[in-house]
């Protein structure tokens, strides 16, 4: 099936000529795709599962039903056409196209007894693997620009789980009763300071899949390392051995794929991806980033009142108290317009029949006069607005 998907490459030459963004053939590529992906699946995935949803019918249109979620995973796998990128959501959406042919029973057929994780590593190195093989091709043929990167202090510009799989290669061997390790790495691994090494990444990029993409952004990118990746840079000085960064991986996956809005809003949920609370799932903490983006309510501070990595400009752009009796949508405080008097939470008395603007002005407005536009939203400066 991947080996069909690369194939279609060759039919959506990208148009020659320089140019700054993704390549536009790449939406041909698309297109092509999208025709031919109901008959993929059904040539290709296991006749099993037609056979648990109720068998094969004589016609594609009668298997929407039963293959519409697959399909959707799969072609969300591949990038955007509309944006020309690819990026962590993407991936993610193949890892649920995985995830959706695992609970259905796709990968066991024949197979008695796990062998304790034998067809898990299956799919990762004989799976997923090559579907990055794929993408990295798509990227270097349409020039896909990166989804939703953060620049340098991203992890990386398009992938993330190669990092979490690849560093799991390398860590200490357990058993299915043992809990993951937080330190060590397998016999004679390469140390972690040995990715800022080229020629040591050239030796292992075909063997593990986290030096596979650090050789990818080496194929990409020039310069020192440290410039251009210093987030993997600084990784790469951890002396706890391959555990540690596993751990750490999936931890960062967890608060900068999973738990962000941008990425997870494209996530379609179904029938085998429920939008349901696990109810066994352990409490997630609520990170400085996500509270400084709650309502302004007294249970939940508008951004700027916690600690950590807070944007220092996170005090400016406070708003006002809540009116009472006045509801605030989730991330979006209440506020009024205009405000009344700078640092003032809600009007008061009228004095004279006329309501009370708040307190008198200050004595200088360094920039504009009192009423102005200027005076009135001064609460909400930036910083450096002076």
């Amino acid at each position: 099936l991947l080996r069909k998907v690369e194939g279609i490459i060759d039919e959506a030459p990208p148009e020659k000529g320089p140019r700054r963004f993704g390549n536009v053939s790449f939406r041909r590529w698309h297109e092509i795709l999208k025709g031919r992906v109901r008959g993929f699946l059904r040539e290709y995935l296991p006749r099993s599962l037609w056979e648990a949803w109720g068998g094969l019918k004589e016609k594609e249109e009668e298997d929407a039903g039963l293959i519409a979620e697959v399909e959707g995973y799969f072609m969300g796998s591949w990038g955007s056409k509309e944006r020309l990128d690819y990026g962590t959501g993407h991936e993610l959406s193949f890892l649920a196209f995985l995830g959706c042919l695992w609970k259905l029973g796709a990968f066991y057929e024949g197979i008695e007894g796990d062998g304790e994780g034998e067809v898990e590593r299956s799919l990762v190195l004989g799976l997923f693997q090559p579907y990055l093989k794929v993408v990295r091709r798509l990227i270097l043929t349409y020039n896909l620009e990166p989804a939703g990167s953060h620049g340098v202090w991203g992890l990386d510009d398009h992938s993330f789980l190669p990092y979490i799989f690849g560093s799991a290669q390398l860590t200490r061997p357990i058993t299915e009763s043992e809990p993951m390790p937080l330190e060590g790495s397998a016999p004679c691994a390469p140390r972690p300071s040995d990715v800022v090494k080229p020629a040591t990444v050239d030796l292992y990029r075909e063997s593990n899949m986290y030096f596979s993409a650090i050789g990818f952004i080496n194929d990409v990118k020039k310069g020192p390392f440290w410039e251009h990746s210093p987030i993997l840079f600084d990784i790469s000085g951890i002396k706890d051995g391959w555990g540690k960064i596993n751990k750490g991986m999936i931890k960062m996956f967890n608060a900068e794929v999973l738990s962000k809005f941008p990425v997870v809003q494209h996530f379609p949920f179904g029938s085998l991806f429920l939008w349901d609370e696990d109810p066994e799932a352990v409490k997630v903490t609520q990170s400085v980033h996500l509270a400084s983006h709650g309502p302004a309510t007294e249970n939940a501070p508008s951004a700027g009142a916690g600690s950590g990595t807070a944007a220092p400009w996170a005090q400016a752009t406070k708003m006002p108290g809540v009116a009472a009796g006045v509801p605030s949508a989730p991330g979006i405080p209440y506020s009024r317009a205009p405000l009344i008097g700078v640092g003032s939470s809600a009007p008061t008395k009228p004095r004279g029949g006329g309501p009370d603007t708040g307190p008198p002005p200050p004595t200088s407005f360094p920039r504009g006069q009192p009423g102005t536009a200027s005076n009135q939203f001064s609460v909400t400066k930036a910083p450096w607005a002076k």
